[in-house]
Parts: structure tokens; sequence; C-alpha cells
């Protein structure tokens, strides 16, 4: 069969299956499909080397210029992972990055790493960015795909066949901590839905940047509404506490808003930083103090990278970006 004139409809009909049920196998759709028909049309469409029509001209090239950017679609986004400041921030300046280059972007969020390099192979991807999966995914796709990936904020030892970009996560959790102790804090918290890799980081450069030992860690349920009940059951820490650090601007944004709910004002009776910087900060009362992250500069470092990875070049495995206090309203001195 002549591989520019494979059809789905050739497909479905050599597995003796419905066209709708080979296009969703295509398109990542397969909750109502088992997984022994997965496999089979997976393997029937490498076997005749299935490209999707819309991109048959770029795709029969050596190369596609497709840069393939891959998003954790985690829970704690419950479902609006595109809509989180933070991601839609990294997309639009690996946006301009990859448009500079003369390429194409291409973005997709999934739950599963075995997604990734079914899209990545069937797009004839030249590179990817990888946001937000653990170490043991990042392994898992080295060892099953030789498309050079780019990893945000990856905790994987020693990379290998793949780039990691990080940020001095302890750093500014330092820079946060310092500040507060500088206006006279002396009760303060931390809240975060985790206590590893990053955010861990971040906890401790905070806890040593205020008063090693006086800086307590509130481990936050992910979903908001389970928060929010969570904060209501612990009105008193926040009322004890003179500030709060959040791991992160988004639960910094809605930590504000319960507070003020509460009859606790920001920063009145208690001062909140994030950490992030998203455009978000400057648009709330009072604007979020926080530690702002270069994405443009990540953006370009990536694209960079894949390029150096592509051409294998001898490269170092790992970059660490600096990160930027930045002073706004929502802190103030005792």
């Amino acid at each position: 069969m002549n591989q520019q004139r494979i059809r789905i409809s050739d497909i479905a009909e050599e597995l003796g299956l419905s066209t709708a049920t080979v296009s969703n196998v295509i398109h990542g759709k397969t909750k109502k499909t088992s997984p022994e028909t997965i496999k089979r049309v997976q393997a029937l469409l490498e076997e005749r080397q299935y490209i999707p029509s819309m991109a048959g001209i770029l795709l029969a090239q050596n190369s596609s210029k497709i840069i393939g950017v891959f998003i954790n679609d985690h829970e704690k986004y419950q479902g609006h992972t595109l809509d989180d400041a933070f991601i839609a921030s990294s997309l639009n300046c690996l946006s301009d990055e990859i448009e500079k280059q003369g390429q194409f972007m291409m973005v997709k969020k999934t739950k599963k790493p075995e997604e990734i390099i079914q899209f990545a192979s069937m797009w004839n991807m030249d590179g990817l960015v990888v946001i937000g999966f653990c170490s043991q995914d990042y392994a898992w796709l080295r060892n099953h795909m030789r498309i050079p990936f780019v990893v945000y904020d990856g905790f994987c030892g020693d990379p290998e066949r793949f780039f990691n970009i990080t940020i001095d996560n302890y750093g500014g959790g330092y820079q946060v901590g310092e500040l507060f102790r500088k206006y006279g804090h002396r009760q303060a918290l931390c809240i975060s839905d985790n206590d590893v890799d990053m955010d861990l980081e971040r906890y401790n450069g905070f806890s040593n940047g205020f008063t090693p030992g006086t800086a307590d860690l509130m481990l936050i349920p992910m979903c908001r509404t389970k928060r929010f009940s969570f904060y209501r059951e612990n009105m008193e820490k926040f009322r004890r506490a003179t500030a709060v650090f959040a791991v992160s601007d988004h639960y910094a944004v809605d930590l504000i808003r319960f507070l003020s709910e509460n009859g606790l004002r920001v920063p009145e009776d208690i001062s909140v930083a994030g950490f992030d910087d998203t455009p978000l900060c400057g648009m709330i009362s009072p604007a979020l103090t926080t530690v702002r992250q270069d994405n443009a500069l990540r953006a370009k470092t990536a694209i960079a990278k894949l390029q150096e990875l592509k051409e294998q070049k001898k490269t170092e495995t790992t970059a660490m970006l600096p990160v930027t206090l930045v002073e706004r309203a929502s802190v103030r001195r005792i």
C-alpha cells in the first residue's frame, strides 16, 4: 500500500474496526477503547507508517520543525491545566522562542508518558519540552525513544541524553524567609501540597532564611474545596502567624482570597508571599510579593539545548537559572 495514500479508513478496514475507533486512538481519545484494540491500531499505524493528513507535507520532510510541549495533566489543576498561570506563561514564552527559530509548537496535556512517545513519533517531532512529570517518567522516555527532549524542573540526578532546566528553588525560598525576618516577623507558615523535590527545596530555603526550626510547613489538599475546608479547620494557626509563604503563586492568590473572606486582612493582619511571579501577581489587590523566575530565559535555554542535543554536541546536562525576589504590597513590616 502506498504510504502517501494511507487513510484512516484503510487502517479501519484492515483491522475490522470503525473509522471512529481508529481516529480516537490516533488522537488519544481511548477511554472507551480496550487496551488490546489500542495496541492493534498503534501497531498497524506504525507498520503502515501512517501520517496524519493535515501534517503530511511537513512530516514527509527529514525535519518536521515541530517542537512538542507535553504537560502533566496533574490532578492539582482540577481539569484546568492550561489555565494555570505558570503553565500559560511558560507556553507563551516557549511559543515566542520556537517561532524565532522558524519552528512550530504543538501542545498536549497528558497523564501518560506513553502518549508522549506515541504523539512525538506520529508527528515526527524534532524535539520535546516536558513539564511536570517525575524522574521515573524521564528515565522511561530516555530509554524508549531517541527524540531529544528538555525537562522543566526535573529531579533526576544526572540526566543522560536529555537536558534538565531547573531554578534556584532553595535560594528563592531563602530570600522570602530573609525578607520576613528583616521585616520583624517571628511566626510564619509555609503552605504546600507536598514535602518533596522542588517544594521541599523552597521550604528548606525559606526556613533557613527565616529562623531555622521556627517556620512550620502546612501540607494542604490539592482540591480547592477540601483546601478551603482545611483552612477553616486551621484558622487558629493563621491567626497566630504574622506571615505565610506559599510555594506557588497559585496557592498564594488562593489563600489571600480565603483570608479576606474570613476576616484576616492582607497585609494588615498577615503578610503573604508566593513563588513564580505569574502575571496574576500584579493584578490582584494587594499585589503579591513573590519570587520571579525568568520564563523567557528558560524557554530560550530549552530551545538552544534541544538543538545541541539534536546535533549530538557535548554539553552539560543540567542548568540552574537564578531567581529574584519581587517586593509588592502583600508583605509589610511589623
